[in-house]
């Protein structure tokens, strides 16, 4: 986040200086000749100054895109891992359950099936 923060930073200062130095060159009390001047060459620098701030703001999109993609594979691998974590806690407790419940009671056919039908042994995604 604080290299979106510097990127925007660094272009606003560029642009800041961009347009004082415009405004200082027209307010100078200079002749028009040397005034022309200088704002000809303050023109000709403008290309280099936009693709410099182009660069730099292309490197933040990446470094914010390369951050966001680990983000998400990281809760992705979490998630995941809860997921996993959630069936392996209900396989074991289904498992006590039928422990638990064989030796007290009586099974028929129909509290055997009940039982199989209750959770299932794995699930798929």
């Amino acid at each position: 986040m604080s290299n979106n923060r510097s990127g925007v930073f660094i272009g606003g200062v560029m642009l800041g200086a961009t347009i004082g130095a415009l405004t200082s060159l027209l307010m100078a009390p200079r002749t028009g000749r040397e005034t022309r001047k200088l704002l000809k060459k303050s023109a000709e620098a403008l290309p280099d100054l936009a693709e410099d701030l182009s660069t730099s703001m292309q490197i933040q999109a990446d470094r914010l895109s390369a951050n966001a993609l680990k983000n998400w594979d990281e809760t992705l691998d979490r998630l995941r891992e809860a997921i996993a974590a959630g069936i392996d806690a209900s396989q074991r407790e289904h498992q006590a359950m039928k422990r638990k419940n064989s030796p007290d009671t009586q099974t028929t056919a129909t509290q055997t099936v009940a039982d199989s039908d209750s959770l299932p042994e794995h699930v798929d995604n």
